[in-house]
Parts: structure tokens; C-alpha cells; sequence
């Protein structure tokens, strides 16, 4: 009870935020989002974020130290992505955060910015994407390329450590039917993409505004 507690309020707090996002991307726009609208992100969310929690606690029981590589791996590459996207684009430092604060104190901020963002990321697709180089430091444009290579790299990542749970399994899971559970968790996080292609291509309250839709992007 407290597990489906705990989800359904870690669902609720991403549906928020992916609101919040759409408001700050879209300000100069009233924003109108649908019962449809709400129900797509609900879904979408549920079935990535229970999927990805539950891959990794099974990859976990049986391979305890490799799971810590996994997540550590995980949070490095999304925490230093935003450092390195500033640094190839060669602009300046921001120093529009707070005029109180020092670089030193500007940089302590950015570093708990970018680490959110990856605690974010390890789980489930950030709503708003951090992008230094911009005042507002959140990319404004949607990027179609980077979003289907974070899915499509996620779900053969949520493949492969399934399949690691699968060849590994102990005896624990004797009673559990490892072919059907790893293909209800792999066909969930496809659930999960699909509604969020229904959200983009339908749904999405400023879905007028894309320079291109869901499909012409794919």
C-alpha cells in the first residue's frame, strides 16, 4: 500500500512539473490543458517511472554491485550532459541567477541545478531540459532527436538488465514466471512511450506552436 503511495505521488509531483514546464516554455501563450492532456501524462508517467523503479530493483537482487555502477554511470553522463552542451557552445558564463551571488556561488547553484536534472533522468524523462547557454536556463525549443535517443537508449538499457535478471535469477524467483514479467516490464515502458507520443501528437495544449509534430520528427 505504501509502495503504490509513494508512486502515485512521485506520478502526481512529474505531472505537475511537466505542467509547470509547458507554462514556462509557452508564457507569452494561455495555456489550456485538457482532461485528455492530464490523462496521457498520468499514464505516461506511471507506466515509465514503475517500470524503470521495478527493472532496477530486480537487476538489483541478484547483482547488488552492479546495480550502484549502473545508477552511478547513469547519474555521471546526465549530470555533466548540460556542462558539456555550455562548453561546446561557447558562451558565456550566466550571471543573470542572482546579482548577490559570486561565480563561486553561481556555480554551486548550476551544480545543484544539473544534479536534479540527473536525479531526474536516471528515472523517467525531465519535463524541462536544462540548457546553460540559455538566460532562463531551460531549453525552450523541443528537441524531438534528443528525446527519441533518450527513450530508444533507455529501453535497450531496461532490456539488457532484464536480461541480466533473467540469466542470473536465484531461486527466490522460482515461483515467478521470469518470461512473462519480462515481457509485461518491457511492453509497460513501451506503454509509457506510447502515451507520451499520444500527449505530444494530440493532447499537448501548444501542439500548434512545434515547428513539426511528433510524427514528422520520427
Amino acid at each position: 500500500i505504501f509502495m503504490v503511495l509513494s508512486l502515485l505521488s512521485i506520478v502526481y509531483g512529474a505531472l505537475r512539473c511537466n505542467i509547470l514546464a509547458i507554462k514556462i516554455k509557452y508564457d507569452d501563450y494561455d495555456i489550456r490543458v485538457k482532461p485528455a492532456a492530464y490523462l496521457c501524462i498520468f499514464m505516461w508517467r506511471s507506466f515509465e517511472i514503475a517500470t524503470r523503479v521495478t527493472v532496477l530493483v530486480l537487476f538489483g537482487s541478484v547483482l547488488r554491485i552492479w546495480v550502484f555502477l549502473i545508477v552511478l554511470l547513469n547519474f555521471l553522463c546526465f549530470f555533466f550532459y548540460p556542462w558539456i552542451l555550455f562548453w561546446l557552445s561557447k558562451s558565456p558564463f550566466p550571471e543573470n541567477i542572482e546579482k548577490e551571488l559570486s561565480r563561486v556561488g553561481t556555480t554551486i547553484v548550476l551544480c545543484l541545478l544539473t544534479f536534479l536534472y540527473a536525479g531526474i533522468n536516471m528515472f523517467c524523462w525531465s519535463a524541462a531540459q536544462v540548457e546553460l547557454s540559455d538566460p532562463d536556463l531551460i531549453s525552450k525549443s523541443q528537441n524531438w532527436y534528443r528525446m527519441t535517443v533518450y527513450y530508444i537508449v533507455r529501453l535497450m538499457e531496461n532490456a539488457f538488465l532484464l536480461l541480466m535478471w533473467y540469466i542470473y535469477r536465484t531461486d527466490f524467483y522460482l515461483y515467478v514466471c521470469a518470461p512473462m514479467l519480462f515481457l509485461q516490464l518491457l511492453i509497460g515502458y513501451c506503454m509509457g512511450i506510447f502515451f507520451m507520443l499520444v500527449f505530444y501528437q494530440f493532447c499537448h495544449p501548444c501542439k500548434k506552436l512545434f515547428s513539426s509534430s511528433v510524427t514528422e520528427a520520427l
